[in-house]
């Protein structure tokens, strides 16, 4: 896997192995890089750092964790993506899916069902089939009759795993499937774009759903990326509740009640001036004039986009992934600098949020345990781990940067740190203690010199 990691992220910098090799340092041949790649050979520790800062990725990436790799990537508008680009990206979400597997992991949760096994195969015949089968998908789904809220809480609450990524522009996003290492079964993944659109992602994560809804179309005169089309504007917006929105045999609409609309769907304008004729409210006459009219100008600039931050945009961003690692921060089943980590926000706000207001009285209530930190050996150099959790919260390339890292976690634990030498055994202990706090010993009776005590910790009276 470290062969496979390197290669990826060789392609992602856009670099041969000679310019990869003229910017390392320390120093390592051509035939050593290649050799690393082909895995024939494995770089010291030395070397593995100056790859990563070369590569700028991280030791965890470079030696993998779950994710053996992604196959059946499809690239959505992938119209002038270069090499560079893919592997950029594949970088980025391979990164983000070693850490949505390693949460679940940790949680224990199991895989879940298939979505689409109540289905079962359909023959689509024509597009009132189509209707009707995004229709059964709402019924077998509970989604009701109007708008969906959330495309995306959508799909998470159907254990497909979305990831939003800040992709190269030339492209919106992507699926693909994650081999996992192991006998680990094989899941799906969907990647968009943090750029794009909330009109243009709620369509877009509806016509994965069609792509995995719509098994095959009978009738040759139905090509399937129409009918997939069809499926994804029906679930967006159903026929029915537009009728009693828009009324029957409309000769025209005005500006205001298309943005209405197509706000209360969550679809671009263009989008719901189709569906408009679709369901029978606009004679088709009327749709084409408006596309050779005013709809002209909504080709290169959608009227009043839906904001990221109101109405339905509030809601579509991925959550699963946020809500996994909040649950294993108040389950005790990793430090807080790891989550600060995963959440990619600073570990005083992760802190802050995890203890609240009260937090002096949830510090000193019983049973509140605090996961003492191990520094050990590891292939990459060493290693720091919370006390009985597999995977390793950091690596480093000398034993001194993983006892400096361990050093700060234990300090945010209030836990203890062990360290390990290279046999594994335990060789040192420690308590280390904030500035300006009071540590209290270990063994009883021992006298302790008097500090000021933080503002956050109760002081413990006779």
């Amino acid at each position: 896997m470290f062969g496979q990691r390197l290669r990826l992220a060789r392609k992602r910098a856009g670099l041969s192995m000679r310019e990869l090799a003229t910017r390392m340092s320390p120093s390592v041949s051509v035939q050593a890089i290649s050799k690393y790649e082909a895995g024939k050979m494995m770089p010291s520790s030395r070397v593995l750092v100056g790859l990563g800062q070369a590569l700028d990725v991280s030791l965890d990436f470079l030696f993998g964790g779950q994710v053996e790799g992604l196959e059946a990537v499809e690239f959505r508008r992938p119209s002038g993506t270069s090499a560079k680009d893919r592997a950029r990206a594949e970088v980025l979400i391979t990164e983000q899916l070693e850490n949505y597997l390693a949460i679940e992991n940790i949680l224990d949760l199991e895989p879940a069902p298939d979505p689409f096994g109540g289905l079962g195969s359909v023959q689509i015949r024509s597009l009132e089939d189509v209707e009707g089968l995004a229709n059964r998908l709402r019924r077998d789904w509970n989604l009701g009759s109007g708008p969906i809220p959330s495309m995306t809480g959508l799909l998470e609450s159907k254990g497909i795993k979305l990831v939003e990524a800040d992709l190269p522009e030339r492209f919106d996003g992507l699926v693909c499937t994650v081999k996992l290492a192991g006998s680990g079964p094989d899941t799906e993944a969907i990647v968009v774009s943090s750029r794009a659109q909330i009109e243009g992602r709620r369509l877009s994560l509806a016509r994965e759903l069609a792509e995995r809804a719509v098994d095959s179309v009978a009738d040759s005169r139905i090509r399937r990326d129409k009918a997939i089309d069809r499926f994804a504007q029906a679930l967006l917006v159903p026929g029915e509740h537009l009728r009693a929105q828009a009324g029957s045999n409309r000769h025209g609409f005005t500006y205001g009640e298309l943005v209405r609309l197509k706000h209360m769907y969550g679809v671009a304008a263009s989008v719901m001036l189709t569906r408009l004729r679709e369901v029978g409210v606009v004679s088709a006459a009327a749709l084409d004039r408006a596309f050779r009219g005013y709809m002209r100008a909504w080709r290169q600039r959608e009227p009043d986009p839906i904001s990221q931050n109101e109405g339905l945009g509030a809601f579509e961003k991925p959550q699963r992934f946020e809500d996994l690692v909040w649950r294993g921060l108040g389950e005790q089943l990793f430090a807080p600098v790891r989550g600060a980590g995963l959440l990619r926000r600073p570990l005083q706000d992760v802190e802050a949020e995890i203890r609240g207001p009260s937090a002096a009285a949830f510090e000193d209530s019983p049973g509140v345990s605090r996961k003492n930190q191990h520094v050990v050996p590891h292939p990459a150099g060493w290693a720091v781990k919370s006390e009985g959790i597999r995977r390793a919260t950091s690596i480093h390339a000398t034993q001194a940067d993983a006892i400096a890292a361990a050093r700060t976690i234990a300090i945010s634990n209030r836990s203890e740190l062990l360290i390990h030498n290279r046999k594994g055994r335990i060789e040192s202990r420690d308590y280390p203690v904030k500035p300006g706090t009071r540590h209290e010993a270990e063994f009883p009776g021992e006298p302790q010199a008097e500090a000021p005590i933080p503002e956050l910790v109760t002081r413990r009276t006779a």
